[in-house]
């Protein structure tokens, strides 16, 4: 996520559109991307994403810097998408629905690499989708966004010996799936 000055953050609390249009585009990617390893689609990564800068726009009068303005986000982040999750876990029977869009056709060497990427994309998902929507947020803010447990526990809401036997545990099960599936090494 691209540095946000306080400046910004402080103009778009007051309303202006140009400053929170800024915070939007330094910070949506990393919002869809959470929510997209949270939440498993892109579709419901898109919702997540909408209702997280509604969300932000109308309680960013209510951020006191106390935490990083990335921290704050991903917090809202995270809720939303594991509120996403759990709706869609009751409607969905668990089934994940794919919309690819319509892409210019591939040079056979842009094809190999796109299949590879494809199938670790799946692999991933498949491991995350074996462990709960907890853990699940856990593993994608460290291991894939790269925070640090305190910051997992700031942005959670949560005690960082919580992080600690989420990711744990999680661990211990992406290792048994990934051993009992047979995909070795990514």
């Amino acid at each position: 996520m691209q540095d946000i000055t306080e400046d910004i953050l402080t103009e778009a609390a007051r309303g202006d559109l140009k400053a929170f249009e800024t915070v939007y585009k330094a910070s949506s990617s990393f919002v869809y991307n959470v929510a997209f390893r949270v939440v498993g689609n892109k579709e419901d990564a898109q919702e997540v994403t909408q209702e997280v800068f509604l969300t932000v726009y109308n309680k960013l009068k209510e951020f006191r810097f106390e935490s990083s303005f990335k921290t704050w986000v991903y917090r809202i982040t995270v809720n939303h998408a594991i509120n996403m999750a759990k709706k869609t876990a009751r409607t969905r029977n668990k089934t994940t629905v794919y919309n690819e869009q319509m892409e210019p056709l591939a040079l056979p060497s842009d094809i190999e690499a796109k299949v590879e990427k494809e199938y670790n994309d799946e692999i991933i998902e498949d491991l995350l989708n074996a462990v709960n929507l907890d853990q699940r947020a856990c593993i994608v803010l460290r291991n894939i966004e790269g925070l640090s447990y305190e910051e997992i526990a700031k942005s959670l809401n949560i005690n960082i010996n919580t992080v600690r036997s989420r990711l744990k545990r999680a661990r211990e099960k992406l290792l048994a799936v990934r051993k009992q599936v047979g995909y070795g090494q990514l």
